[in-house]
Formats: structure tokens, sequence, C-alpha cells
């Protein structure tokens, strides 16, 4: 069983470190996290071992934002993956424009159902629809249409909130 749990930490932690990125919006704490959860798989050795991680991450998320909300901290929002640490700094420029639309993009996600995020952030973490469906509690058949509707949605409140923007910065 331990070869199984190796192999499930090899060829998932990488999505479950993205999955939860995006949910807690700090990327050291979503390796912690991520640590946690495989640490949590050995003990209770799951049957369905990639959805039991994934539900694992997504209750720990929670947990974690949860606790900052009564601690009353504000969490960094970013809606991409962190720069990996072999990738130069990009100038500064550059930067901020990538600042501002990981902005943007959270704020699109934020206007989203929590159904509706939460099976794109499944989906972009790499799940398949019948893990996503088991996480859910949608049915399989209904992953793919649930998922079509969140990135038209998506992509409607982002390319609303630029009209918005472009109105304002001509005001």
């Amino acid at each position: 069983m331990t070869d199984e749990l190796e192999r499930l930490y090899k060829t998932t932690y990488t999505a479950v470190v993205r999955f939860l990125y995006r949910k807690v919006w700090d990327a050291d704490r979503a390796e912690d996290l991520a640590q946690e959860v495989f640490i949590r798989a050995m003990a209770h050795r799951p049957e369905k071992p990639r959805a039991w991680v994934f539900a694992v991450a997504a209750n720990l998320a929670r947990d974690e934002a949860r606790a900052a909300i009564r601690r009353r901290k504000h969490l960094t929002l970013l809606s991409s993956d962190p720069l990996p640490m072999s990738t130069p700094a990009p100038a500064a420029d550059e930067q901020m424009e990538n600042d501002e639309r990981k902005e943007h993009v959270n704020q699109a996600l934020a206007t989203l159902s929590d159904r509706d995020r939460e099976v794109l952030l499944l989906w972009d973490a790499g799940m398949s629809y019948p893990e996503i469906a088991e996480q859910t509690g949608l049915a399989v058949g209904a992953i793919g249409t649930t998922l079509a509707r969140a990135r038209k949605r998506l992509l409607d409140a982002y390319d609303r909130m630029d009209v918005d923007r472009t109105r304002a910065a001509h005001s």
C-alpha cells in the first residue's frame, strides 16, 4: 500500500498544491496543507485515494479560511499559480500588470456561485469528471454542462468588469 500512496503523492501533489493555492491564495500555506493531506492519507488509507485527497484538501482549505476570518486576517487573493522558483522575476511593469490581471480574475471568480467555483478549481487541478462528480455530489453527466456554464459565467463576469474599468478610466 505504501507504493500506492507514493505513486499517488508523485502524481497528484502538484495538482493538490495548485487546488489549495486557489483556495487559500498563499503558496507556502498551500504546500503546508498539501503535506497535511498526504499525511492523513497515510493514516487513513482511503479506498478512492485521489478523490479522497481532493476532498480532504477542500475541507482543510475551508477550515483555513474559517480560521483566518476568526482572526480577522485578510487573505491575499491571486488567481494564478505562483511563479516557479527557477523562473527569473518579471520586470516591475510586467509584475504590476500580472498582479492586476490576477486580481481581476479573482474578482470575477468571486462573483461565481460556490458550486461553479469549486467545479472550475477541481477541473483546473486535473480531476476527471467522475472525480469532480464524487467531490461535489453532482451527477457525472452534469459536470460538462456545469463546467461549460461556469466558464461562460467567469468570462462574462471578467468582461463586465473590464468594461466597467474602461468606463471608469475614461470618466
